[in-house]
Order: C-alpha cells, then sequence, then structure tokens
C-alpha cells in the first residue's frame, strides 16, 4: 500500500484536481474547521526560472483586492521553503462550459442568470481598476447553489498609474477582442467587455461565434465581427450582442450601458455583498521577500508500493455528500472537469491497459508510479491537448482512475473521455442497477 498523510501548516492535503505548467491545485481540509479547500501548489525554483514572480505577486494580490461573491475567494497565502501555496474557496459544481457541454445551449433566462452575475464579477473587477483579460467558460466555475465564480486571475492586468492602454496579447483566441489581436494598446474593460458577449453567445447557441479551424481565418472573422445570431435568440438578446460584439472599441458598449439594456435588467437582482473590507498585502510581500523567514511545516509520510490511498473526506467530497452512487456512475459524473471510474482489475492491469489505448490512439504517454499523462495536439492544430489519469484504492480490490484535464479545451476533453472510457469499457466496473448507498459500503469494505 502506498500511505501518503501530508499536512502543509492546519491543512491536509489530498489528491491533485488540477494542474497547469507552473501550478498544481490540490483538494484540502483545515483540521481546525474542517472546511474544505483548493490550494495551488508552486515550486519557488520554477517561479524564479521562468522569472515569473512579478506575475504571481499580482495575480495573488488581485485576487485579495477583488472580494465580492461571483469571484473566487482567496484565503490565505501560505510558504515553505521550497514552496509557496495559495489557498483558495473550493468550489464544487463544475466549469460553466461543463454545462453547455451537456446539456448543449441553455434557454435564454438560465444565460441572462449567469450573465448578469458574470457582469456584475467584472464591473467589480473594474471598479478597483483590475482587467480579467482571459475570461472563457472554463475560467467561470459554479458552486453548489449553481451560482457563477470568475477564477484565473493569472492574465490579470493592473496598469500603472497615468497608463492607460495594456500591450500584452492574451488570452484564448476565440474568446479575444480585435483590438486585442492586433498588437496595438487597448483598453482593458472594453477589451473584458467583448469576452463577456462570446461567452453570452455560447450559453445561448451551445457554440462559438467565431470558430474556424486556421488562425488565420479565425483572426480574420474577429477583426470584422463576422457572425451571426441563431433564429432562437430574442430580438433583445440579439441587439444586445451585437452592441457587445462590436469590433471598433470606441463604440462599443460599456459595462454601465449593459446594466442599463432593458434584455440585461429583466429579472436583475443586483448582487448584495458587505461594505469593502480592508485588504493587507503584507502576507504577500512577507511571502515573497521573505520566504526564509516565513514558512509552515509540510510533512509527508510516503511508502511507495503501490497506488494512493483515498482519504475518508475525499470520498465524501468525491461523492456529493453521502450519495456514494455519484463515485460509480459515469452518467452523474462525466458533466464534470474532472471525471472518474472504478475498476476491479489490479492497478498495473488498470496502467498498462490505459497505456496501450492512449498508444493505439496515437497519443505520447507518460506513467510515473499510478499517474498517467497523455498528450496530443488539439481537434484544431493550435495548442496542446493533455489528460491525466490517476489511480487510488478506495477499498481492498476496488480502484478509483480520476481522469482531468491539463490543457485543452473543456469540450474537446468531454469528447475524448467518451470515447476513450469507450475503449476501456472491459475493465471499469459497473454496480448492478439499484444498488444502494448501503450495499455500496458493504462492497467496499
Amino acid at each position: 500500500m502506498k500511505m501518503v498523510t501530508r499536512k502543509v501548516g492546519k491543512y491536509e492535503v489530498g489528491r491533485t484536481i488540477g494542474e497547469g505548467t507552473f501550478a498544481k491545485v490540490k483538494f484540502a481540509q483545515s483540521m481546525e474547521t474542517g472546511e474544505s479547500v483548493a490550494m495551488k501548489v508552486m515550486a519557488k525554483s520554477t517561479i524564479l526560472k521562468h522569472k515569473m514572480v512579478d506575475q504571481i505577486k499580482r495575480e495573488i494580490s488581485i485576487m485579495k483586492i477583488v472580494r465580492h461573491p461571483n469571484i473566487v475567494r482567496l484565503h490565505e497565502v501560505l510558504a515553505s521553503r521550497m514552496k509557496i501555496y495559495i489557498v483558495l474557496e473550493f468550489v464544487t459544481g463544475g466549469e460553466l462550459f461543463d454545462k453547455i457541454a451537456h446539456q448543449g445551449r441553455l434557454p435564454e433566462n438560465e444565460a441572462r442568470r449567469y450573465f448578469q452575475q458574470l457582469i456584475d464579477a467584472v464591473s467589480h473587477c473594474h471598479s478597483k481598476g483590475v482587467y480579467h483579460r482571459d475570461l472563457k467558460p472554463e475560467n467561470l466555475l459554479l458552486d453548489s447553489h449553481g451560482n457563477l465564480k470568475v477564477s484565473d486571475f493569472g492574465l490579470s492586468a493592473l496598469p500603472k498609474q497615468g497608463v492607460e492602454l495594456l500591450h500584452t496579447t492574451c488570452g484564448t483566441p476565440n474568446y479575444v477582442a480585435p483590438e486585442v489581436l492586433s498588437h496595438q494598446g487597448y483598453d482593458g474593460a472594453t477589451a473584458d467587455v467583448w469576452s463577456c458577449g462570446v461567452i453570452l453567445y455560447v450559453l445561448m447557441a451551445g457554440y462559438l461565434p467565431f470558430n474556424e479551424v486556421d488562425l488565420p481565418t479565425l483572426y480574420k472573422k474577429i477583426n470584422a465581427a463576422d457572425f451571426s445570431c441563431p433564429f432562437w435568440f430574442s430580438p433583445g438578446a440579439t441587439s444586445l450582442i451585437h452592441k457587445i460584439l462590436d469590433p471598433k472599441p470606441e463604440t462599443r458598449i460599456r459595462v454601465e450601458g449593459i446594466k442599463n439594456d432593458p434584455w440585461f435588467l429583466k429579472t436583475y437582482v443586483p448582487v448584495r455583498h458587505g461594505e469593502d473590507e480592508e485588504v493587507t498585502l503584507d502576507d504577500i510581500r512577507a511571502v515573497f521577500d521573505d520566504i526564509e523567514d516565513h514558512y509552515v511545516t509540510e510533512q509527508s509520510e510516503n511508502n511507495d508500493n503501490g497506488p494512493l490511498i483515498m482519504n475518508a473526506f475525499e470520498m465524501i467530497t468525491l461523492s456529493q455528500g453521502l450519495n456514494l452512487s455519484a463515485l460509480f456512475d459515469r452518467r452523474q459524473d462525466y458533466v464534470k472537469r474532472q471525471t472518474r471510474f472504478v475498476s476491479r482489475q489490479p492497478a498495473k492491469v488498470i496502467i498498462s491497459t490505459i497505456e496501450a489505448v492512449a498508444e493505439s490512439m496515437s497519443l505520447k504517454v507518460h506513467t510515473r508510479n499510478y499517474k498517467t499523462r497523455l498528450e496530443g495536439v488539439s481537434a484544431n492544430k493550435t495548442g496542446q491537448f493533455a489528460v491525466v489519469l490517476e489511480v487510488f484504492e478506495v477499498a481492498p480490490s476496488l480502484f478509483m482512475v480520476d481522469v482531468r484535464k491539463a490543457a485543452g479545451d473543456t469540450l474537446e476533453y468531454h469528447k475524448f473521455y467518451k470515447n476513450f472510457c469507450a475503449k476501456l469499457e472491459h475493465i471499469i466496473w459497473k454496480p448492478k442497477e439499484g444498488m444502494t448507498n448501503s450495499t455500496l459500503l458493504r462492497t467496499m469494505t
């Protein structure tokens, strides 16, 4: 067995729930309050090597400044001698794009509600002088009540005093405003508004307004705002989207204009949040400027003889309360950005089968212990597509394979997951229909 007990400060740290080029996000739980959190972990050496100190400081500072019910909350920042830990609100409802991938287009009233929450959050950011610059459905999460939460401020900008225009081209091409692509100076506020318009279109249409296989054609269509609204859009929605997706930033509608639009105002209830809290950035300065003198204890006990054993609190979090059937029924699970299946095959057989299927799909395979990373090129050839699979032991002779997107488009990930699992059907365990929680628990023990 491979037992891992890891503590960082007052937190017990569990499985990886997301990973990117420079950071991993771990599930963690406060040992004082029992609260679940997401812990973003970054190696200090990586940050220094890639000269990202200022960018990471900016991201953390921005998340402390923009406290709002529709923005993922930053709890605290910790550091050990080797790593930096950003402790964030744990948002359980998946990505907004998962909903679109599962349902297709959303009803207009539902799309409007999410759009209202998005504009509330963006308006709050802009009032603080913060521009997100990478707004897209993958960066919009949902909490357990179905409320929208804006995340990932890694590309955000705080303009320097006296400097009005930003110059960095960033973001995801399909959601980026034409003036950002033109490599000329642009206003962060109007660029964010354009991205919000693309998001509204996707919510209501179920597909992108600008979506070409080759980048030159995509850029040409974005620059000309060459799109059309489907027949099911109401006249009010169509009118607002055309005002937002105006290729000329100087005539594009502003956030204030959106908030006064009749279509937007229908059933609109402004979000209520308390008076601005006094925010101090002292802890951030301490972490980055005096890391040797301000650190937390990290404890880890590790015995490398098999796959990780999943903790009870992780099982409960995965299972939506105590409804354990969600762990075993992929129909309930596949609309999450993190997906999973259960197998009764030995862990080594699971890994070798995953590797064989991946190779048959012409994917690069990297396996270490009981964790496999699969890499390929995205469908539109514009970037990398990567998936990480990790095997956990949840009971004797019962293993859960956790699958998560590491790079690429969420919609493409859903298609991959469905196709990949179809090729693994012979190792996936399906409990008998009608199996109750108590039966599942007896099976696991």
